[in-house]
């Protein structure tokens, strides 16, 4: 297995990349990114043969696709695939709100969640508008979960999206300006209730089916395989402690760790450095053992972050690493072990 190998999404007639490149990084989600620093991480992804790019409206306000776009559009439009979400608008701050100087990291915009129909449909024109292009490929509805919006925000967004957003997305599927439609989340319960209720393509779980979060492996992703549905799993490092520079302080989850996962990485760690491989490369690796997943996707703010992302991925991992790791109940006994 390696970084440039495709799988089918599902039932789609979309192929990604195994290893995609996420868009949050050179958006500035975290922190800011210098313009140079974010077109050479594109064009190194690009040249290194990933194929799959995803990016997002949240991500510095409007700025990552404008800087996606900018940079793909010096490659041939259907060599590669692009997705991008709905759900937020954005608008203008008042150039004389303190508030813009605070936005530096981002554009000058101020997010307002709209889950609508008509929101939708204006939200993929401003995404178009920013990307430069006429059409993305895959269009996801994004953050309709607690994680987001606590859990009383999440039942409203979530029937909004569900009267709203999905009929827009549905429509422009069949039409023919989208080819593939989902759900972009942090909770694999959430996409299960969204594939009870309506026709999806795909699924994007961020930071939820991992070494170190396998819940999804009980009933989301055997009923995704069952019906063709394809899933790409976002944030395989969990926001930083599986990454390849984890340090004291890394996040898990976007919040600090408890002791019970800081000691399963630990041990984690140990059990890896046995079988000489890094921690990083098993977490790139580990969630395409399922056959409902398509491609792992990875945010990465520069061109060496790229390459580093690459040689872990492509490093061989020896099956009984795998092994060990489920008989020290570190992961799920049953969970599907990448090929190598």
């Amino acid at each position: 297995m390696n970084s440039f190998q495709q799988r089918p999404l599902g039932r789609t007639s979309l192929s990604l990349s195994i290893f995609g490149f996420g868009g949050s990084s050179v958006g500035n989600l975290y922190h800011p990114v210098a313009e140079e620093e974010a077109s050479d991480a594109i064009d190194a992804a690009y040249g290194a043969g990933i194929r799959y790019f995803d990016v997002a409206p949240l991500y510095g306000n409007g700025l990552g696709e404008h800087r996606m776009g900018r940079d793909l559009r010096r490659y041939r439009r259907d060599s590669f695939v692009l997705s991008t979400k709905v759900g937020r608008l954005l608008e203008p701050l008042d150039p004389r709100s303190a508030e813009v100087e605070a936005s530096s990291s981002g554009l000058p915009f101020q997010v307002v969640h709209d889950y609508g129909y008509d929101g939708v449909m204006r939200s993929m024109e401003d995404s178009l508008q920013r990307l430069g292009m006429n059409r993305v490929d895959i269009a996801l509805i994004h953050d309709i979960d607690a994680h987001n919006h606590g859990e009383t925000g999440q039942k409203q967004y979530f029937r909004e999206a569900m009267a709203g957003a999905y009929p827009a997305l549905k429509r422009m599927r069949d039409e023919g300006t989208i080819q593939a439609i989902g759900v972009g989340v942090n909770d694999w319960r959430v996409c299960q209730a969204c594939l009870e209720e309506a026709d999806f393509d795909c699924f994007l779980l961020a930071g939820r089916y991992t070494l170190l979060d396998q819940g999804a492996l009980g009933t989301f992703l055997p009923a995704c395989l069952d019906r063709g549905i394809g899933v790409i799993i976002g944030a395989p490092f969990n926001s930083g402690i599986l990454a390849p520079d984890a340090v004291d302080g890394a996040t898990y989850n976007d919040a600090k760790p408890t002791p019970a996962i800081f000691e399963k990485v630990r041990r984690m760690n140990q059990i890896c450095a046995g079988h000489g491989v890094s921690t990083a490369a098993a977490a790139l690796r580990f969630p395409l053992g399922h056959g409902a997943v398509a491609s792992v996707l990875a945010g990465v703010r520069s061109a060496a972050q790229v390459e580093e992302n690459i040689r872990l991925f492509d490093e061989a991992i020896p099956e009984d690493l795998w092994q060990e790791l489920k008989h020290e109940k570190l992961i799920d006994a049953t969970a599907p072990i990448p090929e190598q």
